[in-house]
């Protein structure tokens, strides 16, 4: 009897182990690319975060193309530029974002006429190669 016992408390403590690694592992299944680049952001390894952005703002992602102009705006594992930072905003914004029409404010106020020329270029040569021009 007594071993009947024991045999089955190892058999729920084993049970329990293989349920929350699988719990670990499932969890860890759902992360998709905006938390991956969210998650490289937010420790400060921006290179990563700009590269897993850039593919997601290619395919049209509104949030990744607000994160990118932002990271251009700041200089954050690109150079600054805020041409490109115009232009992902301005994607964005164009999309409903309200983050990046509040930035894309910003950034305006900072640029010459032929700064803000030159990124409207940028920006419709980028949505005309449907992302395939973005001038990274």
């Amino acid at each position: 009897m007594r071993r009947l016992v024991l045999g089955s408390l190892v058999a729920a403590a084993l049970g329990m182990t293989l349920v929350v690694t699988l719990g670990m592992i499932g969890g860890a299944a759902f992360a998709g690319p905006w938390e991956d680049g969210m998650a490289a952001y937010n420790r400060g390894d921006y290179v990563p975060a700009i590269h897993v952005f850039r593919g997601m703002a290619k395919a049209g992602n509104t949030k990744a193309q607000m994160m990118l102009g932002s990271m251009y705006q700041r200089g954050q594992g690109v150079a600054r530029s805020s041409a490109h930072a115009f232009m992902w905003l301005t994607l964005a914004a164009s999309r409903g974002d309200t983050k990046a029409k509040a930035e894309l404010k910003t950034v305006s106020a900072t640029m010459t006429p032929d700064d803000l020329s030159q990124a409207r270029a940028m920006m419709q040569a980028c949505e005309a190669s449907d992302y395939r021009n973005c001038e990274y």
